[in-house]
């Protein structure tokens, strides 16, 4: 049995991916999305995630590039002194969390409140990931895990990609080399990871496709991960939105990579393809 969940991040960054989100998954094979609880469009994906019920909401817990919630000054360990933003190169954050540099408490607070921030509006979150993939740390995942179990949160992303999918875009560009490679890398963090999730009681995927591929995703690439996806149940991250100013206006490397991936969510031959291959498509509710 293969099982995948098709998820959005960067829910509430703009209108036009709040837009997109909708319509990938109205008309397309998005089942799921993670929610920003402090961003500029925020209040409307809220909305937007009150009338589909069928788009399973989670949080996307923003730790870097991003405004806390909390009280700056109740977060030295994640806010640089004197300002009020958490920084922006995941890393510096990533160095800090490698060298004992981060407080748990710390993300545990300002993630409790970004659950709450959300529940608080009327949001039953079905699970959460973070921004940039920063939960692959022990040092930020332990605090997120307290506040998902506090906060009722029962899963989360697993955010390690199997070998298959990693040597896939291998295969279609050389020019990916470096991103894979990291990726790669990274899996030696993922035992860890596993460990600490069993332990806390929360669920979670096999682990996540996609992620090397993110901003160059076409459908020949799609198609190669989907016909090589292995036994079990994955999640396909994705970025969908519209090439509009305010998208162009945000700090973010993903921009005309968004709309390629809004029209392989909604193309009919990516329906095609999973029924070809016989994989049941599900949402974190179903996780």
């Amino acid at each position: 049995m293969r099982r995948l969940i098709f998820n959005a991040d960067d829910f509430g960054l703009t209108a036009g991916i709040n837009r997109s989100i909708v319509e990938a998954c109205s008309g397309g094979v998005l089942t799921s999305a993670t929610l920003m609880a402090n961003a500029p469009a925020t209040a409307g994906a809220v909305e937007l995630a009150r009338l589909h019920p069928a788009l399973s909401v989670g949080c996307h817990v923003v730790l870097v590039d991003g405004s806390p919630l909390t009280d700056p000054a109740r977060l030295p360990s994640l806010v640089p002194h004197g300002t009020s933003h958490f920084r922006t190169s995941l890393a510096d954050l990533t160095a800090r969390a490698l060298t004992s540099r981060l407080d748990r408490d710390q993300i545990e607070s300002e993630a409790t409140a970004q659950f709450r921030r959300l529940q608080g509006a009327g949001i039953s979150l079905t699970h959460f990931d973070t921004h940039k993939h920063a939960h692959m740390y022990p040092a930020v995942l332990e605090g997120l895990l307290r506040a998902a179990r506090t906060c009722g949160v029962p899963a989360l992303r697993n955010p390690f990609e199997p070998l298959q999918s990693v040597y896939a875009i291998l295969s279609q560009s050389r020019t990916q080399w470096k991103r894979s490679l990291q990726t790669r890398a990274l899996r030696l963090l993922r035992d860890r990871f596993i460990r600490l999730v069993q332990r806390s009681g929360l669920r979670t995927t096999d682990g996540t496709v996609g992620i090397a591929a993110t901003g160059s995703l076409n459908s020949k690439r799609l198609a190669h991960i989907i016909e090589h996806l292995p036994e079990g149940t994955w999640e396909f991250v994705c970025h969908p939105g519209y090439c509009d100013q305010d998208l162009r206006s945000t700090q973010t490397r993903l921009v005309e990579s968004r709309h390629v991936e809004l029209e392989l969510l909604t193309s009919p031959d990516t329906r095609s393809l999973l029924e070809r291959a016989g994989i049941l498509l599900i949402s974190y509710a179903e996780l």
